[in-house]
């Protein structure tokens, strides 16, 4: 049996981003943006889920965000997750990749009894494809990027196809390995109908406490209790659960800022017409190798 971390996000629907979502310090206003799945994170799910098809174990979701980020351990748990954590605090907001990597690299010291880390490739939002790769210095394991395909693991080791420019390699690598998993790697499964009846009560901490406020008849820790025993109860790990240098946190220990962000608009001039002939299409050539584009 291999037990799994898969380090998911929820992200803002970049398809809709534009400057007037961006605060004073650089960072996203998440709320005036849709939230949704960072799918290459869906395809570290699936991957982790295949694992534990075939050779059992456990699956574990984690994600690092504000409390509605919750929504997305919902859906990991409607795909076949067990366990799903969500990393939130006011202390971890604004946190570029270096703190963002340090703050999961502790929460997945404080799971513990892993074999294999697996996440996307990158998220939408940011398009650094460095969190991994971080986590991973930080947990000090080894680390295999742009899997597109797992072809074996047994005896403490893991084989796995991965892409690289003009092909592919076949990369072997001992337990426990962070994995980064490429979009088009696989297909996500579907929600099961009954997991999503099952866990769409789900909640965290937060989640719990907001249903509290304002209802006198409603005690948090008798609702804590029973959604702990329904197995309804997202863990929460926050700066209290965790052994973190809050220097390293948020925007303290982010020395990565945004300084602008512009809405780009493509739009199209002059056009030049191109014959379906020898001579046209041997022209098109040329121009396009005189301007090094081809």
């Amino acid at each position: 049996m291999y037990n799994s971390i898969v380090l998911v996000k929820q992200v803002p629907d970049t398809a809709n981003i534009s400057g007037k979502v961006m605060k004073d310090d650089g960072t996203v206003n998440r709320a005036k943006l849709p939230a949704i799945f960072n799918h290459e994170d869906k395809i570290a799910l699936e991957f982790a889920l295949q694992v534990k098809d075939k050779f059992g174990g456990k699956v574990t979701a984690v994600t690092m965000g504000p409390p509605r980020a919750a929504d997305v351990l919902r859906e990991c748990l409607y795909m076949g997750a067990d366990e799903a954590y969500c990393v939130t605090d006011r202390k971890f907001a604004g946190a570029d990749t270096l703190a963002t990597s340090y703050v999961l690299s502790e929460a997945i010291k404080k799971i513990g009894n892993y074999d294999f880390v697996f996440a996307g490739r990158q998220a939408i939002d940011g398009d650094t494809a460095q969190v991994g790769p971080q986590t991973a210095e930080k947990l000090n394991i080894p680390q295999i990027t742009y899997a597109e395909e797992i072809l074996d693991i047994k005896d403490g080791k893991i084989k796995i196809r991965r892409k690289i420019d003009g092909g592919f390699e076949i990369v072997e690598c001992r337990l426990p390995v962070l994995i980064t998993v490429l979009k088009g790697a696989a297909e996500p499964r579907p929600f099961s109908a009954k997991r999503v009846m099952a866990f769409k009560n789900a909640k965290s901490l937060m989640e719990i406490e907001k249903l509290v406020e304002g209802n006198s008849l409603l005690y948090a820790d008798d609702l804590l209790q029973e959604y702990k025993s329904r197995k309804l109860f997202i863990e929460t790990l926050t700066t209290d659960d965790l052994d973190v240098d809050l220097e390293r946190c948020g925007i303290k220990g982010s020395p990565t800022k945004v300084h602008k962000v512009e809405s780009v608009v493509l739009a199209g001039g002059n056009h030049i017409k191109i014959e379906p002939t020898r001579d046209g299409i041997s022209g098109l050539i040329d121009s396009l190798m005189e301007d090094r584009i081809f």
